[in-house]
Parts: C-alpha cells; sequence; structure tokens
C-alpha cells in the first residue's frame, strides 16, 4: 500500500493513463484529444518508470505519526523531528538512508552498506528520543562502538547515543538528550562521604 503513494508510481501513472487515453484517441480518430495525451504522457511514463527504478521507500515506522506530536513538537527536539523528517520520505538515486551522514562517520562499505530497517519514537524521561534499527550489513558492531560518542554530536546539539545488538544481527542505535547538569545531578544524587 505504501507502494502506491509513492512519486514514483503517481507520475508513472499519471503517463500510463495519459498514454493510454492518446492511444484511443488515435485509434477512435479523435485527434486533438490524442497528440496532447501521447506527446505529454509518453515523457512522463518513461520519467516514472526511470524515478521507479532508483527508488528508495521510507524505513518501518514503528510509532503512529500522531501518537507523540507534543513531545516531537517541543523545541528541544527539533535536530530529532528534523532527522524522523529525512529518514521518512521516499528517496531516489541513492542506496540506503543517511547514505552520506553514515559515509561522513565511517560506517560505510560500498558493497554491503547498513541498511535503515525502522524508526520508532520514544518518550524517554529526559525527554523525545528516537531509535533507529540498522541492518549492519558489512560494518560490524565494533566500528559502530567505536563511533558511539561521535553518533550523539553528530545528529544534533544535546544528544548522546546507545548502541544495543538485536535478535537477528541488527543495530539498534539510540538517541536521547543529554539531561542538563543540574536535572542529572538531582535525579541520581550521588551518596556524600562526611569528611573525618
Amino acid at each position: 500500500m505504501q507502494s502506491l503513494r509513492s512519486p514514483g508510481t503517481l507520475v508513472t501513472l499519471t503517463g500510463a493513463t495519459l498514454t493510454v487515453i492518446g492511444s484511443l484517441a488515435y485509434v477512435s480518430d479523435h485527434p486533438n484529444l490524442s497528440l496532447p495525451t501521447i506527446f505529454y504522457g509518453i515523457p512522463i511514463l518513461l520519467g516514472g518508470l526511470a524515478l521507479k527504478s532508483s527508488e528508495l521507500p521510507p524505513p518501518a515506522r514503528l510509532t503512529a505519526p500522531a501518537q507523540m506530536r507534543d513531545l516531537r513538537e517541543a523545541p528541544a527536539s527539533e535536530p530529532l523531528r528534523k532527522l524522523l523528517a529525512d529518514v521518512c520520505r521516499w528517496r531516489y538515486g541513492q542506496k540506503v538512508h543517511l547514505e552520506s551522514s553514515l559515509e561522513s562517520l565511517k560506517l560505510w562499505d560500498e558493497d554491503d552498506p547498513p541498511v535503515l530497517e525502522s524508526v520508532e519514537e520514544l518518550a524517554l524521561p529526559e525527554g523525545y528520543g528516537l531509535c533507529l534499527t540498522f541492518a549492519p550489513g558489512g560494518v560490524p558492531f565494533p566500528r559502530w562502538e567505536a563511533c558511539q560518542e561521535r553518533l550523539g554530536r553528530f545528529f544534533g546539539p544535546g544528544l548522546r547515543a546507545e548502541l544495543a545488538e538485536r535478535p537477528g544481527e541488527r543495530i539498534a542505535l539510540t538517541l536521547r538528550p543529554l539531561v542538563p547538569a543540574g536535572d542529572a545531578a538531582q535525579s541520581d544524587p550521588s551518596p556524600t562521604v562526611p569528611a573525618p
């Protein structure tokens, strides 16, 4: 169902419809209708087929879009909101989502790149978070771990990354806001040792 709403499918169906209408008009001897519809229909159809051949669908979205709207729209959630909007779009001419980001982070394998399979919005004690689940491809988990600290900073200020291995050779990247220093001290008080 999702693939029927893709831009490539819509352009292809529009071109196919115009081409069929033009062909029927030509056969039934209606040149005023056949010439423009065939003239526009065939190039649109070919353009749509070209889009379909390079189409990359968005990953599975595990959280309903309306479910966390208030938390997502908070000003502090802006970096993650932009990331969510970026990965939930149809892409054309790319192998995988976040291709340039993964290349910059040195988490790239040209022959078997990591594939973003799902994205989940999280309501965390610190605020709004995202969990991105990847099939790691040719990039082993230790390489992801080596970039863990950089991953949080890369996707936006005030974020930290957590990595976890999941069943089926999957890697979960959770991006969560950093707890402000004052809040961290209040939420996790460490015991003090009395001075002698």
